[in-house]
This record gives structure tokens, C-alpha cells and sequence, in this order.
């Protein structure tokens, strides 16, 4: 009985004019889908939001992790949910930029079948080493994969993701080979570089802070313009001599195209609310991600130049279709 009442009084609202509909919604639980494992920097990112936006709704957003091939999985199911509000899509560079040139035939057009509603914010990845990896920093490390040609590895959350593409442009620019192992997330990415079993994982930084401080992982460079304020003495990449060097992650918020746009103005409107609280904006600082909300219109203009300069890189670097 009573989920029929939620769903008669979803459908009459649908029928709303515009500015009423926005105002009404959501009437029923959101599902936030976020395309990568539990525990990686965008779920802890998602799960904040999720929360708060659950406060000022006092509805349920519930969060569901779908995971595999870069973020593309969680993708396709976010472009074929109904467009009504009541699928939001945390997007992201990977899902959302890289894998339009990398994926010879993704189940969903990264342009075409989302309504961007803004960008959520920032953030950088960092090359780290096991303690018994003999480099100190990326020149060392350069220095090390030139003397050993395809004998060094590392590791990935998994193809396609920034952190990939991050050491693919790094072997493009300092001309070296070194060999690609791809994980399935952070989680085991960094479990195996701990374990000794890869040399080199390059990861977001939100994962690597409390290893990096507790000696466990040697950071030597961060991907992004400028240092990471929790460590103060890890350069950034142009900062080592990769001169013009600047990879930054980045998540938004997304709906299926179609979605209405009163509905997209709530959403970001609310969102905006969330990402302006001094308590989140505080938590996304210690997890060194920059809130960098935007509008609707430049959120989806951003990731067209972002879909423009990561078909070059995966074409420059002749990274192969998947």
C-alpha cells in the first residue's frame, strides 16, 4: 500500500509544472551511483554528499556501487536509468572523458547520454613506491626504468582511470617503458604494493595519506599544479623536471539526458548548499580534494575539453582500444 502511494504520488508529480516540480522533489529515495569499490577516494566522496543531501531531503540517498572496466559499467547503468531525478551519477574523468577515446564500443555515449549538473571537485593522484624500491624521487625513478626496460611495473586502479592515464602521459613524456598492471580499485592496487608484489602503484592521493605518513609507501611526485598540503615536501611532477606536467582528477554529478531540468536545477542547487557547508568543504580539504562546483553549463562544457585532451594522450601514447 504504501508503495503505491510513493509511486502514484512520483508519477503525479512528474505532471507538475516546472518550478513546482522542482519544488517537490524528491518524494521517494535517490540512488546515488558511484562506478568504482567501496572505499576508493570517489565512494568516500559519494558517501559524504549522499549523507547530506539525505539530510536536507529527508529522503534516502542510497548509495550503489557499480564497479568494472574503468567506471563504464556504473556508466551504462546510470544512461539507461529513467530519466526522472531518481538516478544521479557521480561522473568523473574516467568514465566521463577518457573512456570515450579508449573504449572501441562503450554501451553508452559519454556526451550524448548525460545532463551534467556540476563538477564536485578535484584532486590529484601520487606515484608511490614500496620502501624497497630503489628511487627517491621521479628523476631516480626515470633513471631506473631507462636502465631497465620493460622490467619495472606498476600498478593501476584499473584501465582507464586518471591514475592510468597519469603514467601513461608520464612514459610519454620521459620516454620510458614500463609495464601496466591493472586492478580492479585502489584497494587492491595498494595491497599488493604494500605486499612487495609491484614496485610502483600510482593512485589517487585520498587512499595513499595515512600509508604515505606512516613510512609504509614512499611518495615521490604528485600528478596535479601544485603540492598536496598534507605533504609539503612531495614536488609535483613539473616541480621534478616533467615541465608542463598536469593531470587532475575530477568528479561531478550527473542525471540520464532526459532528466527534467527542474529537477537538474534542484538537484544543483542543493548540492552547491552541501558543497558550501565549512564541515564538508573541511572533509574534502583532508582528503586534499578542491570543491569546485559549477554550473550546469560549465560542468558540461568542462568535460568536452577534458573528452578533447585525453583522446590525444590515449592516441599519443598509442594506448589500444579496449
Amino acid at each position: 500500500m504504501v508503495k503505491t502511494l510513493i509511486v502514484a504520488a512520483a508519477a503525479a508529480m512528474l505532471s507538475l509544472p516546472g518550478a513546482v516540480l522542482g519544488q517537490a522533489y524528491p518524494v521517494k529515495p535517490v540512488r546515488y551511483l558511484i562506478p568504482f569499490s567501496a572505499g576508493d577516494s570517489p565512494d568516500i566522496v559519494g558517501r559524504l554528499l549522499s549523507e547530506r543531501l539525505n539530510r536536507l531531503w529527508s529522503q534516502p540517498v542510497v548509495v550503489e556501487n557499480r564497479v568494472g572496466a574503468g567506471g563504464t559499467v556504473g556508466a551504462a547503468v546510470a544512461a539507461k536509468a529513467t530519466p526522472d531525478g531518481y538516478t544521479l551519477f557521480q561522473c568523473n574523468i574516467a568514465s566521463n572523458a577518457i573512456a570515450y577515446s579508449l573504449y572501441a564500443k562503450l554501451p553508452y555515449d559519454p556526451l550524448r547520454d548525460f545532463t551534467a549538473i556540476s563538477r564536485i571537485g578535484t584532486t590529484s593522484s601520487a606515484v608511490v613506491v614500496h620502501p624497497s624500491m630503489p628511487a627517491a624521487s621521479i628523476a631516480e625513478f626515470i633513471a631506473y626504468a631507462k636502465a631497465n626496460p620493460g622490467k619495472v611495473s606498476y600498478g593501476s586502479p584499473g584501465v582507464g582511470t586518471s591514475p592510468h592515464l597519469s603514467m601513461e602521459l608520464l612514459k610519454l613524456m620521459a620516454q620510458i617503458n614500463v609495464v601496466h598492471i591493472a586492478y580492479k580499485g585502489a584497494a587492491p592496487t595498494i595491497a599488493d604494493l604494500l605486499g612487495g608484489q609491484i614496485p610502483v602503484g600510482i593512485v589517487n592521493i585520498p587512499a595513499l595519506l595515512p600509508l604515505v605518513h606512516a613510512g609504509r609507501l614512499r611518495a615521490l611526485a604528485v600528478t596535479g599544479a601544485k603540492r598536496a598540503s598534507q605533504w609539503p615536501s612531495v614536488p609535483t611532477m613539473a616541480e621534478a623536471g616533467m615541465t608542463g606536467y598536469n593531470v587532475t582528477a575530477w568528479y561531478g554529478l550527473c542525471a540520464p539526458t532526459g532528466t527534467p531540468r527542474p529537477i537538474i536545477d534542484k538537484v544543483h542547487a542543493d548540492l552547491s548548499t552541501v558543497l558550501q557547508a565549512p564541515d564538508v568543504q573541511q572533509r574534502l580539504n583532508d582528503l586534499v580534494i578542491d570543491a569546485a562546483p559549477t554550473s550546469p553549463e560549465a560542468f558540461a562544457e568542462f568535460i568536452r575539453s577534458e573528452t578533447g585532451r585525453w583522446a590525444k594522450v590515449v592516441k599519443d601514447a598509442g594506448i589500444p582500444q579496449q
